[in-house]
This record gives C-alpha cells, structure tokens and sequence, in this order.
C-alpha cells in the first residue's frame, strides 16, 4: 500500500510516477476499497493535486488506465470523468459560480455581524464542534491541503444539515485548503449534497456508512436526519461550449501559463522556443487567506514547469500585476499571447481583464482549448450518466 506523501512534490515527475505506480491497483483493488477512508488514503491514487494543475492530463490519465485495463476499470476512469464534467457544465453555465461568489460574500457579510453564526463557523472551521469524524477531517484538511473524496461528502453533509452553515462557507473552506480544489469540481460537489445540482436529491451522511468506511475510527452522534434540499433558482440553460482561438501563424507569440493547466505541451503551432510567462492566480480562491500548502505547491508547480521547458527564469505575474504584464509583452515585441483556454473560476477572470489590455498594445490574445475538454463538454447539458454515456460513445 502507498501512501499519500505530504507535502506533495509539485513536479510532472512526480506525477508521472505515482500514476505509474497507481495503475496495477487502478482496476478490481480501487472498485472494491475505494470509499474507504484510512491513514494514509491506501487505496485512491492521489492523482487529484496533479490533475487539477494539469502536471498531468486526464486525457493522459484516461490513456495510460486503458492501456492497463482494457477492461474493469470503469469506476477509476469515471472518477477521472467527473472532473471533466464538472468544469464543462459550469463552463456552459457561469452564471452558477457568479451566484456561489455573491453567496458567499453575503455569508462572509453576516459573519461579520451575527456572532452565533460566525462562533459555529470558526469552530467548524477549526474542528473544534465535537462532532466525531468531521472535527478530524477539518483539522486534516488544514494540515494537509487534502482529504478522501468520501470524507469530503460526509464533511459537506454535516457542516450543511446538522451544523445548518451556509454551504458557500464550507465550499470557501474547501477551496482555500485543498491543493486540488478547482472552482467546477468544489462548487458544484457542494452544490449536489445540498440538493442544488441533482433537484430533490441531497446527500446524507450517516453514522453507520461513516463507520464502515473509516474502519470504525468514527461514528459521529447526532447527524440531521431531515437533510431536504437547500432551496434553488432553476438552472440557467447551457451556453454554447467555448471554440477557443486559432494561433495566427508567423505573428511573434509569447506562451502564459497558469495554475489551470501547466502541462506546457498539446498545442501545435507553437515554435519550440516561444517566450514563456506565467500567471499566478492562486490566492484568488478565495477571499479570505489561502493555505500556503496550496500557494506553495503552485509555486513549485511553477518552478517545476520552467525549468521542464527550459526556461527557469520565466517571469511571473499576479493578477494585481496585468498592466505590468501587457507592457512586459509590447517591450518584447510581441503581437500574440497564447495561453491554455482556463475554465470559470480566478483564472479566467483574470484573463478577461488582460485581454483589452493586451488589445490596446496591440497584443492578440489566443485562449487555446485542448481537444480533450472540446470533445466532452458539449455533452455536459445534465447529469453525469448522460454525460458518460456520451464521451464513451
């Protein structure tokens, strides 16, 4: 049994040798002992962090699982769908994570001014409620920038039904501690325990299924039985999924990375030695101050990413910093910024804002999307199911 190294080291190397590592126990062994949650998290891969930034890709994840097991590893390959699901249907409906921002803001604003509430979330916040389980996975969580998929839905199902927080905070927790959390797959995960993914269907934590899969180290009192689904506007209907730009050849290109996708690879036309620049982006997650767990394995994913493309002195931007990198860029001479096409969440944002910057120095901006990302988010207009159905047509 492997366990999960933390800190992570933040490097494609590592990525590649612990999905090397993984896949024997990619097929039967992760169906049958997947859900459960033990020191050391033996039987997920602990691919999560790497695949978030992109160190490695799903498609990439996809390929080598089915070279190992053409057959019977249905349930590793969907877990690695979800996380494209996930970013397409919010890709088609940003309106939701806009809606998460504002909730969050109004829930930050009542802390503010309710004391009940903000004493219940700061002890939720630091483990400290006397709920057994949840109060180790808080403290984990914090100490080590991940926790077992199945502990995130017990967690997001107590902190939502027994502890009636609102649930934008304990996504805000998440997304501030956890060194995979993404804005599609966290939103919309908290979204669907409290009903407003799915309609009418929440998720439960009990006692029993909480004990099963820990082994017996917990078995919590006192869980909400009534878990009804958290009142919902209807969803707004998919937009179109992005084209992403075409490269226009021959204009002098620069390439941007950033924590969304820093494979640094998978998009012909690029010269071998186009400029590299990067934009950090990270401690836009959330509000409040992000776990340097998180800032920190970006910051070496960085680090790792320049010196794998022969570039260690790439510069780096902030998105306070979007003016400075525009004119970085026009003092190179460059007419074209090439960056991987980043899904709604800080990112993105962020390039919005540069891109009439760029444009008033002339500077094009080509958001590239990856096939993988092309070929299946059209098919995130509703559940997962169908969505699966779809990209295994």
């Amino acid at each position: 049994m492997t366990q999960l190294p933390l800190p992570l080291p933040a490097t494609r190397a590592a990525a590649t040798a612990r999905l090397a590592a993984f896949l024997p126990r990619a097929g039967a062994s992760y169906a049958a002992r997947r859900n459960e949650d033990l020191p050391g998290h033996p039987y997920v891969s602990g691919l999560s962090p790497y695949i978030r930034h992109r160190l490695v890709t799903e498609a990439e994840v996809l390929d080598a699982t089915l070279r190992a097991h053409p057959q019977g590893a249905d349930k590793f390959l969907a877990e690695v769908w979800w996380r494209t699901y996930w970013k397409g249907w919010l890709e088609r409906r940003p309106a939701i994570w806009s809606a998460y921002r504002q909730g969050l803001t109004e829930a930050l604003n009542r802390v503010q001014t309710e004391a009940g509430l903000r004493a219940q979330w700061e002890a939720a916040c630091k483990g400290d409620t006397g709920i057994d389980g949840f109060d180790h996975w808080a403290r984990e969580l914090a100490a080590t920038g991940y926790l077992h998929n199945h502990a995130r839905m017990w967690f997001a199902s107590i902190w939502i039904f027994t502890l009636r927080l609102p649930w934008e905070l304990g996504a805000d927790f998440f997304l501030r501690h956890l060194i995979d959390g993404d804005p599609a797959s966290n939103t919309l995960s908290w979204r669907w325990v409290g009903g407003l993914h799915t309609p009418g269907k929440t998720y439960a934590a009990t006692p029993d299924n909480i004990a099963k899969n820990t082994n017996g180290r917990f078995r919590p009192t006192g869980l909400a039985r009534d878990c009804r689904p958290l009142s919902m506007a209807p969803h707004p209907a998919p937009r179109p999924v992005p084209d992403g730009d075409a490269l226009h050849p021959g204009a002098a290109t620069a390439l941007l990375l950033h924590e969304d996708d820093l494979a640094g690879d998978g998009f012909p036309g690029l010269p071998a030695a186009t400029p590299l620049l990067f934009l950090v982006t990270t401690a836009r997650r959330s509000p409040l101050a992000v776990n340097p767990l998180v800032t920190g394995f970006v910051d070496a994913a960085l680090t790792d990413t320049a010196a794998r493309l022969g570039q260690p002195d790439a510069p780096r931007f902030t998105e306070g910093d979007l003016d400075a990198l525009a004119d970085h860029l026009a003092a190179q001479g460059i007419r074209q910024l090439a960056t991987p096409y980043a899904p709604i969440g800080p990112t993105a944002a962020a390039l919005q804002r540069l891109a009439p910057l760029l444009d008033a120095r002339g500077i094009r901006l080509a958001r590239l999307l990856r096939d993988h990302d092309a070929q299946a988010w059209p098919y995130a207009t509703h559940g997962f199911f169908r969505f699966r159905e779809g990209v295994m047509a």
